[in-house]
């Protein structure tokens, strides 16, 4: 009796011991998460979210810009930009000659102000440091918020690119600048005209940016040093897609989804593999491409999609079936996601679907994750898989929490996050990726950045 009680309370200290252990929480040390394949793959999250919101950690005042924070190390870095009264003279001495502008989407002008990199406490969001330089914009100025790009960290390192090409590699601890590079001087870069929106990727040694420019829309640098490794490919339209590297067989492949064609690269020199030529609307190649067994779905504006066969014994590429009005899904600012064989994402209008992969077959269409009802100009989603389950980022700053099968959409609830502050046409929006780490989302518009808890028991 003696021993079994002795037992029994063992049994009891190693499952009080085993609840008192906390749950592994999780950095996004970049865009898409550290993987960056849009899983977050932490434990721990609430199931439905509460009626009354996700409950707030903290909230930071921010300038204004559409780039993602990062989470990792303690830190959350995040880009802005604080924009400066018109100084006639100045603009003067900046003027260029723009062309003609088709609409009022491409249009450009100049316009002052500074960009930023902020750094934050993860768990008050009290700013540690902030490096800022000047910056001009000349993008299109219906699209000049601010920067794109989520600042990539890796170990004490953090790797920044704004707008018009100010790269930047900087110590995480500090905003130190370790080493810089300004893609208009060093490449005679012509900045596209929604301004560089690639994210920068770590593979090794090697930062790999899009760039653009003749012989230079890919250049990996080296990331300790800036200095230049190695420089790939030519095109007119270097597009807004980051580098992705997969496996495929035995080959690591670098791709490269530009604007006019969508590439496989040897990441280590930069060698070409394959190339098929595939044309956007003015360059706008954005959404990554997705890896589905050996096979590459790509999107693009307006309405290009495709699915690409990859060969497993030699790196090579060619075309399953292309997309129109009837197959497949044309994500235009957004990253599809891709599960059992079928792929989900957001469409010209915000018209949110689901396509079978194997020929491009639409299964169903919605626009309950996006707009609610109806197609709004560029309405967007950000897709993020959790679990079995899907978060999804709208434009009106709600997230929403969702099962997707080739059934249909299956909503378990939605919450307002963040506020959409940034103008577009008739309408409000934010259009920026939020970040999924700490059992939390993080996310920011052009005049906050907020932490809120998705934990289970906060």
């Amino acid at each position: 009796m003696w021993r079994r009680k002795q037992i029994e309370n063992g049994l009891a200290c190693l499952v009080c011991a085993f609840l008192a252990v906390p749950l592994v929480a999780d950095d996004w040390p970049q865009w898409m998460g550290p993987r960056r394949d849009g899983v977050w793959r932490e434990s721990g999250i609430m199931k439905r979210f509460p009626q009354a919101g996700l409950p707030r950690q903290w909230r930071t005042e921010l300038g204004a810009g559409y780039a993602g924070p990062a989470v990792a190390d303690g830190r959350v870095f995040v880009m802005d930009r604080i924009r400066h009264p018109d100084d006639a003279d100045k603009i003067a001495r900046l003027k260029r000659d723009f062309g003609p502008a088709p609409n009022y989407n491409y249009t450009r002008g100049i316009t002052l102000g500074v960009e930023r990199v902020v750094a934050l406490d993860v768990a008050s969001g009290k700013v540690q440091w902030v490096h800022q330089y000047d910056c001009p914009y000349t993008i299109a100025l219906m699209y000049g918020a601010g920067p794109r790009v989520t600042p990539t960290v890796d170990q004490d390192r953090v790797y920044t690119l704004g707008s018009e090409g100010h790269l930047f590699c900087l110590q995480a601890q500090t905003g130190q600048v370790i080493w810089s590079r300004e893609f208009q001087r060093d490449y005679k870069l012509e900045i596209p005209h929604w301004g560089l929106s690639a994210h920068p990727l770590v593979d090794g040694d090697r930062l790999i940016c899009i760039v653009g420019g003749k012989g230079t829309t890919v250049v990996a640098f080296d990331k300790y040093t800036g200095r230049e490794i190695w420089r790939a490919l030519d095109t007119r339209w270097p597009g807004y897609s980051s580098p992705v590297i997969y496996q495929v067989g035995q080959t690591r492949q670098l791709v490269i989804w530009h604007g006019d064609a969508i590439n496989g690269l040897d990441p280590e020199t930069g060698a070409t593999y394959w190339s098929i030529p595939i044309k956007t609307h003015w360059g706008m190649a954005i959404g990554i491409p997705r890896l589905f067994r050996e096979q590459l779905y790509i999107s693009g504006y307006p309405r290009q999609s495709a699915l690409l066969q990859l060969d497993s014994q030699r790196p090579q590429a060619e075309i399953v079936w292309q997309g129109d009005t009837r197959r497949g899904v044309a994500c235009v600012m957004s990253t599809p996601v891709i599960e059992n064989g079928y792929l989900y994402g957001g469409g010209p209008g915000g018209r949110f679907m689901c396509v079978r992969v194997s020929d491009g077959k639409p299964m169903w269409e919605s626009f309950v994750p996006s707009t609610g009802k109806r197609p709004a100009n560029w309405a967007n989603v950000f897709v993020v898989k959790q679990a079995d389950r899907y978060l999804l980022a709208n434009d009106l700053g709600e997230l929403v929490l969702a099962h997707l099968s080739p059934e249909g959409f299956e909503e378990i609830s939605r919450t307002m996050i963040i506020s959409p502050t940034t103008p577009l046409g008739r309408r409000t929006v934010v259009w920026s990726h939020p970040a999924f780490a700490q059992r939390s989302v993080f996310a920011r518009n052009d005049k906050e950045l907020v932490r809120l808890s998705l934990a289970a028991n906060p």
